[in-house]
């Protein structure tokens, strides 16, 4: 086994503390990375306080994760040591079922491997996620990362940037598309660099004023506050799609109505409270309401390449691991532009 160091918490309170544990030896497969940035996703503050009811203790969360390749397997051939690697929310999968062969582990039938709050596929040996020095993954399941990059800007990529790539390409977003993005936070700043590159129209929907400047600068062509109804009025029916990414409660039913006929909204955040959903405002526009995870391996990979081509990273706050807790309470804040990245040369040996 080999011995490595965290920060874990040990139950729903989610008070952080040092946590000495072991990752598996390296099989002919494996690569054991030398983890140099996590970024805090607000899922790690969801499950870290048992939010969702499916928590596991202890728990060392963080599933965006990037680092050197310090030692690989009798027969990895993907990676070479000090190769840049990342890992993002899943570490496995059954790789035989339907969605494994086509490339969407993330809805394997006998459900992935995550990154942490899990289990191996044995279903014995729990998963500890990036908040620590070392992880060892088998290479199929670990992405291939530009070492030229900013790493720290790169490592939330491996979950807020495949979030929102995905249901852009999903719904075909490309040039003359017109975007609107709900929220501007973690994914939502994402979303907004993404369909921009893509060469969409973006509109970006926030409650909050202070937030228009950024929003241009992330490459925003417009900029409505949502908390006045009569600035949403002169757009219903006119965006082709928008990405709700928003984790707070609220109305969906008045980005629907922005929708052209046929249009679609794909919902990416998490509410605590189950959307309420008016149904004639799907029905009457022939408007698709779906929901969009992560992606497989292959699109992860497709989307890190495009960030690389196209220059684009995450804007980060890095900070110590002894901070995570001021960084969750910020998170929930929305006090952040736009996610907070781990450093883990804090993290002394």
């Amino acid at each position: 086994m080999i011995e490595t160091k965290g920060y874990a918490t040990h139950d729903d309170k989610a008070k952080f503390v040092p946590f000495d544990f072991s990752r598996r030896d390296l099989g002919p497969h494996d690569i054991l990375m030398d983890i140099q940035y996590c970024g805090i996703c607000h899922s790690d503050i969801h499950q870290a306080k048992n939010e969702w009811q499916n928590s596991m203790y202890p728990m060392v969360p963080g599933h965006e994760i990037v680092g050197r390749v310090t030692q690989i397997g009798d027969a990895v051939t993907k990676f070479k040591v000090d190769d840049t690697a990342g890992i993002g929310c899943f570490v496995d999968s059954c790789r035989e079922c339907e969605y494994c062969k086509a490339g969407t582990e993330q809805f394997c039938v006998k459900q992935a491997a995550w990154t942490y709050n899990c289990t191996e596929m044995d279903r014995v040996t729990p998963t500890f996620g990036g908040y620590a020095k070392h992880y060892v993954v088998d290479e199929a399941y670990a992405l291939k990362i530009k070492a030229d990059k900013d790493l720290s800007g790169v490592a939330p990529l491996l979950c807020a940037g495949i979030t929102t790539y995905s249901p852009l390409r999903r719904f075909k977003v490309g040039e003359g598309s017109k975007v609107g993005v709900v929220g501007l936070g973690g994914l939502g700043h994402m979303a907004v660099k993404l369909a921009a590159s893509m060469g969409a129209e973006v509109t970006v929907f926030s409650t909050s004023p202070s937030k228009e400047q950024d929003a241009r600068k992330l490459g925003a062509h417009n900029f409505v506050v949502t908390r006045d109804p009569e600035n949403l009025a002169p757009l219903t029916g006119t965006y082709d799609f928008i990405l709700d990414t928003v984790s707070a409660n609220h109305d969906v039913n008045q980005y629907l109505d922005l929708l052209k006929v046929n249009g679609a909204m794909v919902v990416v955040g998490v509410p605590t409270e189950p959307l309420q959903v008016v149904s004639f405002k799907l029905i009457m526009g022939n408007r698709i309401l779906a929901g969009s995870g992560i992606g497989g391996i292959r699109e992860t990979q497709e989307m890190l390449d495009y960030c690389a081509e196209h220059n684009i990273t995450s804007d980060v706050e890095v900070i110590p691991i002894t901070n995570i807790e001021e960084a969750y309470d910020r998170t929930i804040k929305s006090d952040v532009r736009y996610r907070f990245v781990i450093d883990m040369e804090s993290l002394q040996a």
